[in-house]
């Protein structure tokens, strides 16, 4: 059953599905074991590949040939993410963990998301809870670390509230878009 919170965002349209790959997004395992928090799993069949609240792009397990996966493009993501925080913690930059991380977060998290501000959208993979999901966690560009919620939809709301401006022009929530073929 699709969390009701995922469930009532308003797609324009039809989703971009098409080249999600299925097989990856329930049968991925994460080094504990398990697979996709719950939360991402619904958001991607409900949503696809989108722009979200006019910003986010939320990175789905796409199939091979195409572009903007979760595994490729946020695979890079996470690197120059994690990159970005071993400098900052060798110059001693502490306001990079601030205002809710520390520098022991960093090395277990991992891009899923993106702004077109140049923010990430982050699973904490060290800390999974009991239903499965992950906390998630923001970056603003790559200079703080922000706990947005306990899992997916929870972090959108909060994602919500800070962009209202460019949901409520639209009237949708998520806007697809075309995949895109390497």
């Amino acid at each position: 059953m699709t969390d009701p919170r995922i469930s009532t965002l308003h797609v324009l349209g039809r989703p971009s599905i098409e080249h999600v790959d299925v097989d990856v997004l329930n049968g991925f395992r994460f080094p504990d074991g398990d697979g996709f928090p719950p939360s991402y799993r619904d958001f991607v069949r409900h949503a696809g590949w989108g722009r979200t609240f006019g910003l986010w792009l939320i990175y789905p397990p796409v199939r091979s040939g195409y572009a903007d996966g979760l595994l490729g493009r946020g695979g890079v993501l996470t690197e120059r993410l994690r990159l970005a925080y071993v400098d900052g913690q060798s110059e001693e930059f502490d306001w990079m963990v601030e205002p809710d991380g520390n520098w022991d977060l960093p090395p277990s998290l991992q891009v899923f998301g993106w702004s077109e501000n140049g923010d990430a959208l982050l699973w904490d993979t060290s800390a999974r809870h009991a239903d499965g999901e992950f906390g998630v966690w923001e970056s603003v560009g790559m200079n703080s670390l922000h706990r947005r919620g306990a899992d997916l939809a929870e972090a959108l709301s909060a994602v919500r509230e800070r962009t209202a401006s460019l949901t409520d022009a639209s009237g949708f929530d998520v806007d697809p878009l075309e995949p895109t073929l390497l």
